[in-house]
């Protein structure tokens, strides 16, 4: 026993010191600019954009309290506690993380007990027969000469960094959902506000009018005319409700409630986005969870081609087993019951018609096709901050610009109006300048809606505050 537990350790340490198997892994290259296209304004564009600065002061995680939006808060931390998509993506995760205990346990040997107790008779034996007791304890080992063990490790502990960093991006994207439906509802909100206003407004041009028809100031022709515009915009109202619906029953769902039971009050978007500086492209790969999920699939795809390796080599198991035997149970346990066994063997692979190769193919090709997902991820990455960016600096430049045209059409309408009370212009002249002026005021509303949302994407496009850092570190291999 001595000297198989002297093996056994010589073995070991062999075993450990070995060299490793897998080829030497770096994080593949992505091809990036040393900035954003979109960081500043071009040239000559005044728009209410700036250059980046650093981010460091942001709310890190709780990106949404930049809003300062206290009801957009209790909905955001709703998501973790209830939404079914983000406790699947946690389920997930915990299965990831056992895979890496399950191959740890492959260090140490593997010890079974089979107590047994077996009754025979035949020539030699009482004609009762008799019985054999056993007792026995047996443990085997297949010492890591190659580095198979951990390299399974290895892979299984960067599959479950890739998991772990698939669950911050599962998180990020529903509360960026949340929040993009959040302002999206706020807006149609508006609208109706604007259109229940302006409806409010028509009711009183249909009366004003109808008073005028009947005093033969005008025609019967403008009376249909005011009561038209006011069917449409209540019309218009009413299919704005439609989106609202729909959008609060989504808002339910991703906050893990029963859109049956759950409802928003009328609010409305009060201020306009915050101003986010984007930082670097090199650090977005750091800040996006989905790129460094997709780096840490590249990283376990390269463990596995050295696992495919060790097939070429053989594999070597220690036995051992001791344990009692006796014809009587009661002397069992006695001394001279007892006996041991001590071995090794060791087996490979002569032929196998190109198997081994054809794994080890698969591995190479399931690596580079790893590496051309994370390529591609990082790639997306960029683009989507480079949209976002663009359309937060052009929605900008809109926004004042339909203000101006809010504004105008608002100085417009009210001429209109007292050069039709003094009988200087027709009734469609009117309804033209009172069509102009509620477009405007629906748009700007929407222009603000698109505002937000865009922030939102921006956000999350630039990983909401996550960093690589945080990823949770693989178990120390021994």
């Amino acid at each position: 026993m001595r000297r198989f537990i002297i093996l056994a350790c010589a073995a070991g340490a062999a075993g450990l010191a070995g060299c490793t198997l897998e080829p030497r892994y770096s994080t593949p290259t992505v091809p990036a600019a040393a900035a954003f296209k979109e960081q500043a304004a071009p040239p000559g564009d005044q728009s209410l954009w700036k250059p980046a600065e650093p981010g460091d002061h942001l709310p890190r995680g709780r990106w949404w309290e930049l809003f300062g939006d206290t009801r957009l808060g209790e909905l955001e931390h709703k998501v973790a506690e209830a939404n079914q998509d983000f406790k699947a993506a946690e389920a997930a995760y915990r299965q990831a993380r056992s895979l890496v205990s399950l191959g740890r346990s492959a260090y140490l040997p593997t010890v079974t007990a089979q107590p047994s107790v077996t009754r025979f008779g035949g020539a030699g034996t009482s004609s009762h027969g008799a019985s054999l007791f056993e007792a026995p304890l047996t443990a085997s080992w297949e010492p890591d000469f190659w580095g198979q063990t951990r390299l399974t490790v290895k892979s299984a502990a960067e599959t479950a960094q890739s998991s772990h960093a698939g669950l911050e991006n599962e998180l990020l994207s529903l509360q960026a959902e949340v929040a993009s439906d959040y302002f999206s509802l706020e807006s149609i909100d508006m609208q109706r506000v604007l259109l229940s206003s302006a409806a409010a407004d028509y009711e009183r041009t249909v009366q004003l009018t109808t008073t005028r028809f009947n005093n033969g100031v005008v025609s019967e022709a403008d009376v249909d005319l005011a009561i038209s515009q006011l069917q449409a915009t209540r019309a218009q109202n009413t299919d704005l409700g439609i989106a609202r619906a729909q959008l609060e029953h989504a808002i339910a769902v991703l906050v893990g409630e029963s859109p049956s039971q759950f409802s928003l009050s009328t609010g409305a978007i009060t201020a306009p986005p915050p101003a986010l500086p984007p930082g670097l492209p090199s650090q977005l790969l750091q800040r996006r969870p989905d790129v460094a999920s997709a780096e840490r699939l590249a990283a376990a795809a390269n463990a596995r081609i050295g696992i495919a390796r060790t097939a070429y080599f053989p594999t070597i198991s220690l036995l051992a087993s001791g344990g009692y035997e006796n014809a009587g149970i009661t002397q069992l346990f006695n001394w001279p019951s007892r006996f041991w066994s001590i071995g090794a063997n060791a087996a490979t692979t002569v032929f196998d018609f190109g198997r081994r190769k054809a794994l080890r193919e698969q591995a190479w090709a399931v690596y580079d096709q790893a590496v051309a997902t994370y390529r591609k991820t990082a790639l997306a990455a960029f683009q989507e901050t480079e949209d976002d960016l663009a359309g937060m600096r052009l929605l900008g430049q809109e926004a004042g610009e339909q203000q101006a045209a809010v504004k105008a059409a608002e100085d417009s309408l009210r001429l209109v109006l007292e050069r039709y009370e003094a009988g200087l212009v027709s009734y469609v002249e009117v309804i033209t300048a009172q069509n102009v002026a509620r477009t405007a005021e629906v748009t700007a509303a929407q222009i603000l809606g698109r505002r937000m949302t865009t922030t939102v994407g921006l956000i999350r496009a630039l990983g909401g505050g996550w960093d690589a850092a945080e990823l949770a570190h693989p178990p120390a291999v021994p």
